[in-house]
């Protein structure tokens, strides 16, 4: 099946990258200035082309090393942030092009330097504006100056090295290719505009400001393209007769985007909400369920906390059991007037479940029960991929498989059980896969029948790693699932960094077994009461945003290069006449 436009967009990550260390970027910026003056010195000064012999160390490397040191102090002195490493990578790539526009005249004309020179220098210039736009300040206005810290140095080199009416051809070139690397940044961002009133190059300086220094400027563009929605949200709250009180709630909100920003750390927040130990799994929603901000998730809480006057706690539970449809696979359990549902397709790789998939199993539900709590164990990656959307073939079998539980459970005997709780933190960083919460587990004790519910905060599993933990988790345990809380701290660049990747599931296992020996050993009995929170007015992406985001971006992509290469041949043609002219 194609690829849809949501999984290209996640693709593009991988030409975001680390700029090297500036010290190295220097190096080769001054390498280049002596190769040059080593290599071309004797050709170009045979040919009598300048009053002085060409250096590259005066054309390049001095204008870098200028651009280099300025670029960083007047993008800060207006209150934005630029690092020396970035600094020095945009003066070597803009060092290396002109270096590649100069000696094109080695292998036409060399008496045509001079115009070579120019037509380099000001080419960076616009580059630069480009470049600048997107990594540091939106705004033009704002970026001529630190635009012009490479070429205005190499404006004077070019005077002292051919004559002082370089400067006035130097900057009628200026005036073309700024022009057209401005006319190509207007062309560029017109598309996202018109379809989201954002501007792009805003959107990639909150970007970076977010992987720089951990601002959340990115939340106020998804709030202009964000739409309220209205979902439900199942919750069990268990009390004991010793031990901390339990709560699983099931947001059927995505916590995503990325980082901090949005909901990306949703299960955590939730979780330190409230006095009991609180699980939070993936419900169903995609990317779509996006929080526009972090400040939305006290709706949610607000909703889960309106539910305790109506709660009604009971003492009984039934026996878990599995049924599979497919694919599908659902271990399931009855507490009371509710029943506990953790879907999954492992080893077959699973992503998002839409929400009407959720809806739809839990509207079957209603007829037997009030309170439907259905979970995306979101426990099997192999690469990104697309969500599973109604209609589809794997959507009928979850469908299927809900109707068999819900076959089996609505008469099914309840009787007394034990329940207990274990959170243990992890020795494991977010960037290896896992989020602040480490592992939790749930074990529910109903006539001697143990069953596991172990939820790790990460977002997805490597295929494998499941199979793995549930084959030692079992010897423990009657049954069990593992599943992921979906979080996205995980997630800074690319959506694929799932818990199993950089951390093999024989490193995690015994960690796990400890938790749910934890949980065993803490067992006592229990009294259940489910509840349905109506979340309300909350904002997120909105429904297909994601998708038409990724959409026009990918179109974008599409027409950026041929039309980059046309403002750029047009501007070298104007370039000609203009030398022509004033030659």
């Amino acid at each position: 099946m194609a690829q849809e436009s949501d999984v290209r967009l996640g693709n593009l990550a991988r030409f975001i990258f680390t700029a090297p260390s500036w010290p190295r970027s220097l190096a080769i910026i001054a390498l280049l200035g002596f190769l040059i003056d080593g290599a071309g010195v004797r050709s170009w000064e045979i040919l009598q082309v300048s009053q002085f012999p060409f250096s590259g160390t005066v054309a390049f490397t001095l204008p870098a090393l200028v651009a280099f040191l300025l670029t960083k102090l007047l993008i800060e002195l207006q209150g934005k942030t630029m690092t020396w490493n970035r600094s020095a990578l945009l003066a070597l790539a803009c060092t290396v092009f002109a270096v590649i526009i100069t000696l094109i005249c080695r292998v036409s004309d060399v008496t045509m330097l001079p115009y070579f020179y120019a037509t380099a220098i000001s080419f960076i210039f616009g580059l630069r504006i480009l470049v600048l736009a997107a990594i540091a300040d939106y705004r033009i206005s704002r970026i001529w100056g630190p635009a012009f810290t490479q070429s205005g140095p190499g404006i004077l080199a070019g005077m002292f090295l051919f004559s002082p009416a370089f400067a006035v051809f130097a900057l009628v070139l200026h005036l073309v290719f700024g022009f057209a690397f401005i006319l190509l940044i207007w062309l560029i961002e017109r598309p996202l505009y018109r379809a989201f009133r954002i501007r792009g190059l805003a959107f990639i300086n909150a970007f970076i400001a977010h992987m720089t220094d951990g601002s959340k400027g990115m939340e106020k563009f998804f709030r202009d393209i964000g739409e309220e929605i209205f979902v439900p949200q199942v919750c069990l709250f268990f009390r004991r007769t010793k031990g901390k009180e339990i709560l699983v709630t099931i947001p059927n909100l995505h916590p995503g985007p990325m980082g901090e920003i949005g909901g990306g750390n949703l299960p955590k927040i939730v979780h330190d909400s409230f006095t009991e130990e609180t699980l939070v799994p993936h419900g169903c929603a995609t990317h779509d369920f996006n929080l526009v901000a972090e400040s939305e998730i006290a709706k949610v809480i607000d909703a889960v906390n309106a539910t305790r006057n109506s709660l009604a706690y009971l003492p009984g539970a039934g026996k878990s059991g599995r049924v599979r449809t497919g694919s599908v696979n659902i271990l399931y359990q009855r507490f009371s007037d509710t029943v506990l549902m953790v879907a999954t397709r492992s080893p077959e790789r699973t992503e998002d479940l839409d929400y009407g998939i959720g809806m739809a199993v839990m509207s079957e539900g209603h007829r037997y029960f009030p309170h439907v709590g259905f979970v995306d164990a979101h426990n099997c990656m192999t690469d990104l991929s697309s969500p599973i959307h109604l209609g589809t073939l794997t959507s009928s079998e979850y469908l299927d498989a809900a109707r068999k539980v819900f076959d089996r459970t609505r008469e099914s005997a309840i009787v007394p059980f034990r329940a207990g709780v274990s959170h243990c933190k992890l020795p494991f960083s977010r960037e290896q896969g896992f989020g602040d919460l480490g592992v939790q587990v749930l074990v529910v004790e109903v006539a001697g029948q143990k069953t596991a519910y172990v939820l790790l905060d990460g977002n997805n599993m490597a295929r494998g790693a499941r199979e793995q933990l549930l084959e030692q988790i079992l010897t423990i345990v009657d049954d069990a699932e593992v599943m992921t809380t979906d979080s996205h701290v995980v997630n800074t660049i690319t959506g694929k960094n799932p818990v199993g990747q950089n951390v093999p599931a024989s490193v995690i296992a015994p960690l796990v077994l400890d938790a749910v020996k934890e949980a065993v050993d803490d067992l006592s009995d229990a009294t259940v009461a489910g509840s349905t929170a109506q979340c309300e007015h909350i904002v997120v992406f909105g429904s297909t945003r994601i998708t038409q985001f990724a959409s026009t971006v990918n179109a974008i992509l599409i027409f950026i290069a041929p039309l980059a290469l046309a403002f750029l041949l047009l501007a070298f043609l104007l370039s000609i006449i203009a030398y022509a002219m004033i030659g």
